[in-house]
């Protein structure tokens, strides 16, 4: 049973303070008890909260724990829900059938396969309700319903500004989004010149073999990024020759090594474990002891610099912790030079390069594309069209598309492969807009792993998209994936790494002082140099050692590191160094443009430059 005083511990591990402790105290207890909760499993959905929430004070009020209990309370629903899938759960389609007097046990006749694709594919990819009685996949209601989704009233509202003169999103739009019974009547907006696109080619390709890799492969990987770090460390000549760190010493040290925890937990301040290279030292953890340190923010996976004292040989006390990797680090010598390809049809000449470096538009939005009432594609048919009348010189489509957590795909009920259904509700979608647009506007789409009809790996190969006069317009990345647009550099991962980094973080500030935890958890990325630094990861992520040094590494600070997440929607400019060498990157989660059953969001972004002059606006959809 959790009692006052391992909570209390716990939320101060955390960095939190508890206002009102006696009756917070007490209402966690019973939470524990109530939810069969751990007091580290209390704090670590305290934290995932206290983040959607954004709140900029690192405390626990009374006046927060009812919407805390709701909080768990649908995270209870989530995992009853994954566990009794075996269960019928009655939805607004049982509700159609029932109510046209169609009974139950004729339901397998209704949703056979069709006798051609036409049947079963979605007559207008940019009509809201299909217009059959079909109960295939592309329809799930019948006529005469209208979805929650197309009931929604606010319609691309912006939600967050930043930068100078940010642009308004349609607020006004509504009446045009209402008025307009077909999508396609749109006035054609001119667009401004195409964009240069240059996409680095160092992740996995279609079709390549993944998860053969060995039990050496797994550790020669670890084993070359400590050295990598090691030598970045001891190029920037700023810090002292490095020393195993298990070895006795009475005088002050410096050794570099990656952060482990003693056990199968999150970190505390007794699983601690430093483990340096096998290669230039020892390559034995030593238990780590960070007391004197009274700011750090350390995950395992993460290598760091240390300059401590070790007089016993069996524990580091450490005085200072470095986990920035000197910006000195701009390639791997181990690695082959990155494939550049270069999907302009013309030939820029060193002018025209000149003049349009580092200005281009995005529309970046993120999966879901569609409800979870259905796999009518709603949000993604009103994206087009909203970058039908604000057209961007980029739009960016991140995954997952046919998701796998669906719950028509989870349960079976669809009449049509996942490829056909990529390739009819979002490809043919895709295509459409960019035929309309003309030649001046490009896509880019990156998959994800949960995307059905894809590589169930990570990193993982870009889409095989082969459309006759399009290749140039549409694009897919690796995922993990870069690529320049008019010199801007852009890296992108749609695995949700800040959410699991918010998992297995370990943090320690100064009381009083406010932080952004979000804006740290991304800036992990770009000080370690790496798409994905926690090690090791998760059992859900099917990761691959061996083609993971190649596709996550990060060999120079990009321009726009796109992160999407579960969590809240964010655009933040992130510094990474000191003084005038600081390199300072645009970090954009987009949110999800499909939540539940309603709207979600997008970001429109302008850079010109530089962070300081670019805007950007998340809107909702």
């Amino acid at each position: 049973m959790a009692t006052n005083e391992e909570i209390k511990k716990e939320f101060s591990r955390s960095g939190f303070a508890l206002v009102e402790e006696d009756e917070i105290l007490e209402k966690c207890v019973t939470l524990c008890i109530n939810y069969s909760l751990k007091p580290s499993e209390l704090v670590s959905s305290w934290e995932l909260y206290h983040l959607n929430r954004q709140s900029i004070d690192q405390t626990v009020k009374n006046d927060e724990m009812d919407g805390f209990l709701l909080h768990l309370q649908n995270q209870q629903k989530e995992s009853m829900m994954k566990e009794e899938s075996g269960l019928h759960i009655y939805s607004n389609r049982d509700v159609d059938m029932l109510l046209d007097g169609i009974p139950e046990d004729t339901e397998d006749e209704i949703v056979s396969t069709p006798t051609n694709k036409s049947q079963r594919l979605l007559p207008d990819p940019f009509d809201s309700i299909s217009k059959s009685r079909d109960y295939g996949y592309s329809t799930g209601k019948s006529v005469g319903h209208v979805t929650p989704f197309g009931q929604r009233g606010q319609k691309f509202v912006v939600r967050f500004n930043i930068g100078d003169a940010a642009a308004p999103a349609e607020n006004g739009d509504n009446n045009d989004v209402e008025n307009s019974e077909d999508d396609m009547i749109i006035k054609k907006v001119q667009t401004r010149r195409r964009c240069s696109l240059k996409v680095n080619g160092v992740g996995p390709e279609p079709g390549c073999r993944f998860m053969y890799y060995r039990t050496e492969d797994r550790f020669d990987s670890l084993e070359k990024r400590i050295v990598r770090h090691a030598d970045a460390f001891a190029a920037s000549g700023l810090y002292e020759e490095q020393v195993d760190p298990a070895v006795a010493s009475q005088r002050s040290i410096f050794s570099v090594g990656m952060i482990c925890c003693d056990g199968e937990g999150v970190l505390n301040d007794k699983s601690i474990l430093l483990q340096s290279s096998a290669e230039r030292t020892s390559g034995q953890r030593v238990p780590l002891d960070l007391n004197r340190l009274n700011q750090f923010s350390i995950f395992p996976g993460q290598i760091v610099g240390i300059e401590g004292q070790n007089p016993s040989g069996h524990y580091f006390t450490a005085s200072k912790l470095l986990d920035t990797v000197p910006l000195t680090l701009t390639a791997d010598v181990d690695l082959p030079p990155a494939k550049k390809q270069n999907l302009d049809q013309e030939v820029l000449t060193l002018a025209e390069e000149s003049r349009e470096k580092s200005e281009v538009s995005f529309i970046i939005a993120s999966g879901p594309f569609t409800t979870l009432d259905n796999l009518l594609f709603e949000p993604l048919s009103e994206l087009l069209a909203h970058a039908k009348r604000k057209p961007p010189q980029l739009l960016l489509l991140l995954g997952p598309f046919v998701d796998s957590n669906h719950p028509e795909i989870e349960k079976g009920a669809v009449d049509a492969t996942f490829s056909e259904i990529f390739q009819m509700e979002v490809i043919r979608r895709v295509q459409e807009y960019v035929e309309f647009m003309g030649s001046e506007v490009r896509v880019v789409l990156v998959p994800s792993l949960r995307d059905a009809n894809h590589d169930f790996i990570f990193p993982q190969p870009p889409f095989d998209i082969h459309i006759p006069d399009l290749e140039h317009q549409i694009t897919s990345l690796s995922n993990p994936g870069t690529f320049e647009a008019n010199q801007v550099k852009v890296g992108c991962c749609t695995v949700d790494v800040l959410k699991q980094l918010s998992v297995e973080e370990m943090s320690r500030n100064p009381s009083g002082v406010p932080t952004d935890r979000l804006g740290r958890l991304a800036s992990h990325l770009l000080r370690q140099r790496s798409f994905y630094p926690l090690y090791p990861p998760p059992e859900s992520l099917p990761y691959d050692s061996k083609l993971a040094p190649r596709a996550l590494q990060i060999s120079s600070i990009p321009d726009i590191l796109l992160l999407p997440s579960d969590m809240k929607y964010f655009v933040k400019v992130l510094s990474i160094g000191e003084g005038e060498d600081a390199a300072k990157c645009v970090c954009v989660n987009p949110g999800r443009l499909a939540k539940g059953e309603g709207a979600g969001t997008f970001v429109e972004l302008t850079y010109k430059g530089d962070p300081e002059s670019m805007h950007a606006s998340v809107i909702s959809i």
